[in-house]
């Protein structure tokens, strides 16, 4: 099968092998540098707040000292290799949204809960439900240590929620969000493996099965007013830095985007 038959399938497929260690070297060295910043300066609000992940690690405000480095972070995400793969499956008219690392909670109070990117919004659910067939919001996940840390409900991206699984993600009538959900699977991940997922479909982070997890995301997808809202201009590219990479098609169209806004 496919890759782009396996996502339309199921809402996720895995791209197993797809980067070699070197590779991985060199972008976990930027996504190390950032992390490590992040966490000595948030470990309190990260523990209080039980928190599983941060974003906008291309923020300029973890390279002020190199800002050289910051190019060279945007480069290596958008390989040629990656956004050729991508264009392959979804077109050409793919655009970079944010980046989002992964880890396991320091509080061990909190559980995985089920849940779509977007209901932390304020957009109506009713509102996300008619405009899910024609939205493409896409986490890239490359697991910088191998994982079993991602489950999905498969075929979530082309439907909207059962009765129990509008009650388990709203914790209703008594549900809880960590409850187990049926047709979920988990998706064991190698080191070098790439996994690519709808945002949209329902799933949830898996805590117990790794005792260290360091998951990096690109979040990427078309354009959408419902998602343009939220792209943030802080994490994108200047327009010199973009102007000096040879694969900068994601960045120019970002940039596009929050032009419209």
């Amino acid at each position: 099968m496919k890759p782009i038959d396996q996502y339309e399938k199921h809402g996720y497929v895995v791209l197993r092998g797809f980067f070699s260690n070197e590779e991985l070297s060199r972008l976990d060295e930027h996504v190390e540098r950032v992390y490590q910043k992040w966490l000595a300066e948030n470990e309190a609000v990260i523990f209080d707040k039980k928190l599983v992940n941060m974003h906008s690690l291309t923020s300029r405000e973890y390279f002020l000292d190199s800002p050289e480095r910051r190019k060279a972070f945007f480069e290596l995400i958008a390989s040629a290799k990656l956004t050729g793969t991508i264009k392959t499956m979804f077109g050409a008219d793919i655009h970079f949204h944010n980046t989002q690392l992964f880890f396991n909670p320091s509080n061990s109070e909190r559980l995985p809960y089920w849940h779509r990117d977007m209901q932390y919004s304020p957009i109506e659910d009713s509102v996300q439900s008619t405009e899910q067939s024609k939205m493409l919001s896409l986490h890239i996940r490359i697991p910088l240590v191998e994982e079993t840390g991602v489950e999905v409900v498969k075929g979530s991206h082309r439907r909207w929620d059962t009765e129990l699984e509008r009650d388990v993600r709203f914790e209703l009538d008594g549900h809880l969000n960590s409850e187990p959900l049926p047709d979920s699977e988990l998706i064991a991940l190698a080191r070098g493996d790439v996994l690519i997922f709808s945002a949209q479909m329902i799933h949830r982070g898996n805590y117990e099965l790794n005792p260290v997890r360091k998951a990096f995301d690109l979040c990427v997808g078309k354009y959408h007013p419902l998602a343009a809202d939220f792209l943030d201009p802080r994490v994108l590219p200047t327009d010199e830095e973009i102007d000096n990479m040879p694969n900068n098609h994601w960045y120019r169209l970002a940039k596009e985007i929050t032009g419209y806004k």
